[in-house]
């Protein structure tokens, strides 16, 4: 037998076989009085199988080896067990907090909200689906460190800390959310709030398992279209809600069932909405106001509708070891770009200068149709050896497409077809635990239209990633690394102009373009470590600290064009301007590295809790787009902004200088009584160039705000008010942002309708009408915050 076969033999018996010795786990799970919990929820680390316990809080679980049991419940601190993989009976006793605890997903490691090193926010369940929102923007900003872009409320992503686009690393269930929102604001992310289970801001260490463009942070959607879990009945929900400030009407539904280890799952969601309205606001002077000319106002924003359908199928097998599973889903979204109009003229060709009868000027509203189909694979197998405690492996393939559609006709045109692999090994080593893998990425980017600002791309990345945690009595140890090889090819078009001499009077303009190859190699590495101390039961310090390389975008290497959403001409960092004439030199194009350091407190045992995070992060080449000083229009090409015309564009161009942020973000809460809660949060976020050279452009404003949550009976109400302070923070071509006050207050009423939890709701946002304008828009004069909204709406669930 040769060298080949034995190896061969050796990996099957590992993956295939599995010990014929089961054991049976029985137990109690009690609350701090000695009380049974009843729906806690029992699992062996590594495995698919969890089982509940019942009224009494009694359980068993079966068990071929020796592992772990992780036991949860709502409202409680979650508790880690050892068992010897013999038949055995426990009881375990779980600490109640006034903090959800949540699994993190994102975190690769099966760790909760509290168990975690780096600060991470989780929306969930119910609070999840009273915040959903049309975008990700806006469902996760009124969490602390977390703001949006706002394009309007249909195209608004989120920042975190102060930083955004290509920055924030935004995933379905682990895999890129593949679309053109890092591209430019008036793209929308596909991800949608109300298929998902939770929501994860995750920010740190573990943000190294998903690229070098996570230096920012990752928000991570969670949903179940590939079950992991096996379901045993048929399991329902559909939800149903009004939103008057746009007249939005949003249906949802979702169908899980299986049998025997094989499970099927659908989730669909249609909304279709009109522009919304605002508090009386003053439109912005297009052209230089004459004396006596009053200020035009409007009550809307125009072009913001939206008319939406996904749906997405999923299945699974899963078994004793091996889970495995697929989906597809699809999204067909058309949704309005306000400021984003095009002015068109119709008048007498041989009498140009003159106001003619039957001359009409017009602005033809511009739209976006967003498709998108996405593949998606998933195997994980439980090998339950002494080292070697998982093998996962996730694959995706994505064709998404962005139309811009100008008066009817399609305009611009982005495509992005992406494929990604992430395979990895949950392993323990000695007295360490952790994950190792490989992660495959590659973007074809295409763009074709009148605003194909950035080039036709294939971005390749290939990356190894490790992570590893130790504890040390009450201290726990968490060590990242990624090394990553990040490859752009493109081809640049560049344009000249000659003009040749026909006669004295006359002269012909020819235009010649150039196509130079280009492609660039970068290697991005990435270190992390931190630590958590539990120094107390309920109570937790932890510090982490990590360095981070990330290569530019090709929007910010590449770019050369007019963006009409943002009024602007934009240059990436590959262009050299001279005498008027833009050159393409992408010579010495360093990568922006981040050293973060980050530094929380935690409570969260008893009545009191908190959690309070401080962050410095000094990035050295920090890319960002920079005012030149000079305008862009058709007739002239570039000139000085003094000697051009109003409809001229400003050129901004991506530089990179170093930057330093920093800040803090807060949550504080206090259980007052078994019915009342009250949570107070905020957080402050200062981003600005080092050696004085002055802040970073549109830095989200700080916040402070405070919570009530009531239940009475079958009644849960909340009231909510965030101050968004003044920003005067502002670069030379910014205006400063006023501060504004939002109340918003919600009521949620539970029916009993026999087997269907059915729950009728009412939330009122912006419940004062405040006039309100977020400083990080791009439009932000021109598209104001909403004004009041009665959203009404049922949930069921079966």
């Amino acid at each position: 037998m040769n060298k080949l076969t034995v190896l061969s033999s050796a990996v099957a018996a590992a993956l295939f076989s599995h010990s014929s010795f089961a054991a049976v786990i029985s137990g109690q799970v009690l609350d701090d009085k000695q009380q049974p919990i009843a729906n806690a929820e029992i699992h062996v680390h590594g495995k698919s199988q969890t089982v509940v316990t019942d009224k009494s809080g009694q359980f068993k679980i079966d068990v071929d080896n020796k592992g772990q049991l992780h036991i949860s419940k709502d409202n409680y601190i979650d508790k880690r067990i050892e068992i010897s993989g013999d038949s055995q009976s426990v009881v375990v006793n779980l600490t109640p907090t006034s903090v959800e605890t949540v699994v993190v997903y994102a975190s690769a490691l099966h760790k909760n909200s509290l168990e975690m090193i780096s600060p991470v926010n989780v929306l969930a369940g119910d609070n999840l689906k009273n915040k959903a929102k049309p975008t990700l923007g806006e469902t996760l900003k009124g969490l602390p460190g977390v703001n949006a872009s706002y394009f309007g409320p249909v195209s608004s992503s989120p920042i975190i800390r102060g930083l955004d686009g290509p920055r924030v690393k935004i995933t379905q269930n682990g895999l890129d959310s593949s679309d053109a929102s890092r591209i430019g604001p008036d793209h929308a992310t596909s991800n949608d709030s109300l298929a998902a289970e939770q929501i994860e801001v995750l920010r740190g260490p573990a943000t190294l398992l998903y690229g070098s463009g996570a230096i920012g942070g990752v928000v991570n959607v969670v949903d179940n279209r590939i079950p992991t879990d096996s379901i045993d009945t048929l399991t329902g929900a559909a939800q149903y809600t009004h939103d008057t400030v746009s007249n939005t009407n949003t249906y949802a539904a979702k169908l899980e069932t299986g049998n025997n280890g094989f499970n099927f799952h659908f989730d669909g969601t249609k909304r279709k909405g009109h522009d919304y309205e605002t508090p009386t606001f003053e439109l912005p002077e297009e052209h230089e106001e004459h004396e006596g000319e009053e200020h035009e106002t409007a009550n809307s924003v125009e072009n913001t509708f939206i008319d939406s359908e996904t749906l997405n199928f999923g299945t699974s097998y899963v078994g004793e070891h091996l889970t495995v599973g697929m989906s597809y889903g699809r999204i067909e979204t058309d949704y309005g770009i306000p400021a984003h109009e095009h002015h068109h003229h119709e008048h007498d060709e041989h009498e140009e200068g003159e106001h003619h009868e039957g001359e009409e000027e017009h602005e033809e509203s511009v739209f976006a149709r967003l498709e998108q189909d996405r593949w998606q694979g998933y195997m994980s197998y439980a090998l339950h050896d002494n080292w070697i405690e998982n093998i996962t492996l996730r694959v995706g393939y994505t064709d998404y497409q962005h139309a811009e559609i100008e008066g009817g006709e399609i305009g611009t045109v982005f495509h992005n077809e992406t494929t990604e692999a992430r395979a990895t090994v949950e392993h323990k080593l000695g007295q360490w635990h952790g994950i190792a893998g490989y992660h495959f990425y590659e973007s074809d980017y295409d763009a074709d239209g009148e605003e194909a600002f950035t080039p036709a791309s294939t971005t390749t990345s290939n990356a190894l990633f490790l992570l590893e945690e130790r504890q040390f009595g009450d201290v726990t140890v968490e060590l990242g690394a990624r090394i990553e090889d990040y490859k752009i090819d493109s081809d640049i078009t560049m344009s000249e102009h000659h003009h040749d001499h026909e006669d004295d009077h006359e002269e012909e303009a020819h235009e010649e373009a150039e196509i130079i190859s280009y492609s660039e190699d970068f290697t991005n590495l990435s270190l992390s470590a931190g630590a958590i101390w539990q120094y107390q039961e309920g109570q937790s310090v932890a510090l982490s600290v990590s360095r981070s390389e990330r290569a530019p975008l090709s929007a910010e290497l590449l770019s050369n064009g007019v963006h009409i959403a943002t009024s602007t001409y934009e240059l990436g960092l590959g262009y050299h301007i001279e005498d008027g004439e833009i050159h393409f030199e992408p010579e010495n194009i360093d990568q922006e590295t981040a050293t973060n350091f980050d530094l929380s407190f935690r409570r969260f045992i008893g009545d009191f809790g908190y959690t309070v995070n401080f962050f410095y992060n000094d990035i050295e080449n920090y890319y960002y787009q920079q005012n030149t000083g000079l305008v862009f229009d058709e007739e002239h090409g570039l000139e000085s902004a003094a000697d051009a015309d109003e409809d001229a564009m400003a050129v901004y161009q991506f530089a990179s200088k170093d930057a330093k942020l920093y800040g803090v973000e807060f949550d504080v809460h206090y259980q007052v009584t078994p019915s009342a809660l009250v949570k107070v949060f905020g957080d402050s976020t200062t981003a600005k160039l080092k050696d004085g050279e002055g802040y970073l452009p549109r830095v989200p404003a700080n916040k402070l705000g405070s919570e009530l949550q009531y239940t009475f009976a079958d009644w849960q109400f909340s009231l909510t008010g965030t101050h968004y302070f003044e920003q005067s923070d502002i670069t030379a071509y910014e205006t400063k942002t006023d501060g504004y006050t939002l109340f918003d207050a919600s009521a949620n009423y539970q029916l009993d309708l026999g087997p269907v939890d059915t729950q009728l709701y009412i939330n009122i946002d912006n419940l004062t009408d405040e006039l309100g304008f977020v400083h990080s828009s791009f439009i932000k004069e021109k598209a104001p915050l909403p004004g009041r909204n009665f959203s009404l709406g049922i949930r069921g669930y079966f």
